[in-house]
């Protein structure tokens, strides 16, 4: 077994969890990185009080600044196991290692001062690099889309043979998801406030008792702390904490962000059973233990898996503030010491999985002409039926006329594996007799693609730009991807 501080770290971030999560994420979420935050808000509010008046001295917060990274973790484990109360263990094991400042460390706070105000801190950070890992997938998807703008593929509804389009207008639809994710992130950002000194039910009665009745000092000590820990913004009323309804609002930005990295891995996973396109693959890879010839789309599969996992961590945050009793209960705690991070972290390394098969996917043209050649004569009624309506035809006749030659075709092509013989049948019909021949032979798959590139030219120079710009130095990620 390793050291109480070895276990103290791996408490609060399951062992599964660092297995896809990036080393910085994890550490954003460390209980390092929380307690450290903690002394952060009770030197802050000690530095706020201070410069209102009430008698702190340099020399106790020069003291609490110096530990402010010595934690203690096996004198804090001794002290939450005797008061069993986490904060009230730290406010002890920090006033030890600060004999000094003892005394007026968490001075007129509640829990909440530092559980609460810690939990915004980590995630607006999180919140932060979410943003940068989104800008960087939608710069290798956009990458990808100009480089296949024109690039004729099968279309699909309901799985089934549509209209062609091309690869890169497919990526685009990818992309505009992301585009809306990056756009909900940023605004939570933005909006993300502060919970400040409120105290015990969001009354600020213990501070307003400090300082005597001022009740202007009050409120300059709300507003220097909430500048102090680098927010711009803060809540005005609250009960002992802040709305839970935060949570929910920031975990569904966290799960729209799955679910549209899991809506392109799932298209790619289609797409490689079709073997049109196919995510990375290592030299060394193996996809089955039992089949040596499997080549598994295991990445987009874990997208999707662990996309899952945070999608439905929603309706457990929604839970949880739709049923906080009044000022505050408290079986919200341990739920959200797990929900919160691990919907950072999960969605940290969904994204680092996107920006690595976006990075490296690979298509094969070949396949796809196969496919498209197979399918052609369906791929072409639609310009037949409205040559054959501009001779004159009844529209709702031709279409059921095509409909049944190709149900004909469709059952030869099932049953006997047969070629496809659609347009054959058409030039044998009469009713078709004035469409003219070149629209009755195959064609240039590519002719039928409408706008599908101009498109994706004038999405990427609309949409893609301002991203590259605000995200630049994010661009440069490459995670690594550890299984």
């Amino acid at each position: 077994m390793g050291s109480r501080k070895d276990q103290e770290q791996h408490s609060q971030i399951d062992v599964t969890l660092r297995r896809y999560a990036s080393p910085e994420m994890t550490k954003v979420f460390s209980p390092a990185r929380r307690i450290e935050l903690w002394r952060e808000l009770w030197i802050a509010l000690a530095q706020a009080q201070q410069e209102l008046g009430l008698p702190i001295k340099k020399v106790q917060i020069d003291e609490m600044k110096k530990n402010k990274k010595k934690i203690d973790w096996e004198l804090a484990a001794e002290k939450e196991e005797k008061f069993r109360h986490d904060v009230m263990a730290h406010v002890h094991t920090y006033g030890h290692q600060c004999p000094k400042a003892a005394g007026i460390i968490h001075l007129g706070s509640t829990s909440a001062y530092v559980t609460d105000n810690a939990d915004l801190v980590l995630m607006k950070e999180g919140l932060g690099m979410i943003a940068g890992k989104l800008a960087s997938a939608i710069d290798k998807l956009s990458l990808f889309a100009k480089e296949k703008r024109a690039t004729p593929t099968l279309a699909f509804t309901h799985f089934q043979t549509a209209q062609p389009t091309t690869v890169g207008k497919r990526a685009c639809l990818w992309i505009q998801n992301f585009l809306m994710d990056i756009s909900q992130v940023e605004f939570e950002i933005e909006e993300m406030r502060f919970l400040g000194a409120k105290g015990a039910t969001g009354t600020q009665d213990s501070f307003l008792k400090l300082f005597e009745g001022d009740k202007e000092k009050v409120r300059q000590l709300d507003e220097k702390v909430t500048q102090k820990m680098g927010f711009g913004k803060k809540f005005l009323a609250t009960g002992q904490t802040y709305p839970r309804k935060v949570d929910s609002r920031v975990l569904s930005a966290l799960a729209s962000i799955c679910e549209s990295a899991s809506k392109f891995a799932n298209d790619l996973r289609l797409l490689q059973a079709l073997h049109e396109v196919e995510e990375p693959q290592e030299a060394a890879q193996i996809g089955s233990s039992a089949m040596p010839y499997k080549q598994n789309p295991m990445r987009s599969e874990r997208i999707c898996s662990l996309s899952r996992y945070v999608m439905n961590l929603v309706s457990n945050c929604r839970e949880t503030a739709s049923t906080q009793w009044f000022e505050r209960t408290l079986d919200d705690s341990a739920n959200r010491r797990l929900s919160i991070p691990q919907a950072f972290l999960i969605t940290d390394a969904v994204l680092d999985l996107v920006i690595n098969v976006a990075s490296g996917m690979r298509v094969h043209e070949e396949v796809i002409n196969q496919n498209l050649d197979r399918e052609l004569p369906f791929l072409q009624t639609e310009e037949v039926l409205m040559a054959a309506v501009k001779e004159g035809g009844d529209r709702q006749e031709l279409h059921e006329r095509i409909r049944e030659h190709s149900r004909e075709s469709i059952k030869m092509i099932r049953e006997k594996g047969e070629a496809n013989d659609l347009l054959t049948r058409l030039r044998g019909d009469k009713a078709f007799a004035k469409v003219p021949p070149r629209l009755l032979v195959k064609t240039d798959a590519s002719r039928l693609t409408g706008m599908a590139a101009d498109q994706v030219d004038d999405f990427l120079k609309e949409a893609v730009p301002s991203i590259r710009r605000k995200y630049k130095s994010a661009l440069a990620i490459k995670p690594k991807i550890r299984v």
